[in-house]
């Protein structure tokens, strides 16, 4: 038996596969594991929440944010000793995106969600990152981000007063306890990032849409821009430009659209990578 994880911060989604015909045996979700945040009895308590009743497992790829290269052999040792697996791997959640969106074909891979990440990808490896630098620094594209441009265009007089009138209304905020929740109070990204449903919702707002495009716009140019195409065989108009994330699945109309300004070409978007990754891994036993 196969077993693959994607985690985030939030949460895990796991998946079994047969070996030998790749048919899905199990699916289910733990709390989210990341061990620059978590200490490893916090991720010996949530991978103690996994079903004790699955098959025995032969192998587990393990994809996950946090898990840069000074974590690794940590997050091999604890899965492998909790799961009583010897082939586990484990790997970053930006290379989980790009085998889960490009397989093993040249592409840009993007991840679209809480926070924003991306990379080029030469079908097996990535070979160039532009680095986010987090929702304060960078992370254009983002859910964060997205929400940081809300409130300013709303308390800016950038985007229509009714448009602020029902956004307290919905949130039951007003400034002061917007500046409170951003400034005073932990995980302001998350909160931030929770704000794009309104977003979502209210498109329909020329302005407001404008805002959205011009959002992607920002991280198209701030980060795929930077790419050296001549590590590769190909220009850069004519790479695909794939994207994983609630924030590219809800918004890939206006992310196509940012796409088509800046002269890049939208390929795969999908809102989780998990199918991607049983397709690949399946194509590599």
């Amino acid at each position: 038996m196969i077993l693959i994880a994607d985690s985030g911060s939030t949460k895990t989604d796991w998946v079994l596969i047969r070996h030998v015909d790749h048919t899905v045996v199990a699916t289910f979700q733990t709390q989210g594991i990341n061990p620059v945040h978590q200490t490893p009895d916090t991720i010996r308590s949530i991978i103690a929440t996994i079903p004790s009743n699955l098959p025995s497992i032969t192998q587990l790829f393990f994809y996950g944010s946090g898990c840069i290269p000074t974590y690794i052999p940590f997050m091999q040792q604890l899965l492998s000793e909790s799961l009583h697996c010897s082939d586990v791997q484990v790997f970053n959640d930006l290379l989980g995106a790009a085998r889960a969106l490009c397989g093993h074909e040249v592409g840009i891979a993007c991840i679209l969600g809480t926070g924003s990440n991306s990379c080029l990808y030469d079908g097996n490896n990535i070979i160039s990152n532009t680095p986010p630098l987090g929702y304060i620094l960078g992370d254009e594209g983002s859910g964060a981000v997205l929400g940081r441009t809300l409130l300013n265009a709303l308390y800016k007089g950038m985007l229509p007063e009714d448009l602020r009138f029902q956004f307290e209304s919905d949130y039951g905020v007003t400034l002061p306890d917007i500046i409170q929740r951003v400034y005073r109070e932990p995980m302001a990204n998350r909160w931030l990032a929770s704000l794009a449903p309104f977003v979502c919702r209210h498109l329909d707002c020329t302005s407001l849409r404008k805002m959205v495009v011009d959002h992607f716009c920002r991280f198209f140019r701030h980060n795929l821009l930077q790419y050296d195409v001549n590590q590769l065989p190909v220009q850069i108009a004519n790479l695909p430009v794939h994207a994983v994330g609630s924030i590219a699945w809800y918004f890939r109309e206006q992310l196509n659209d940012a796409a088509v300004v800046e002269g890049f070409q939208l390929g795969r978007v999908v809102q989780s990578p998990m199918e991607g990754l049983i397709a690949f891994h399946s194509s590599c036993s």
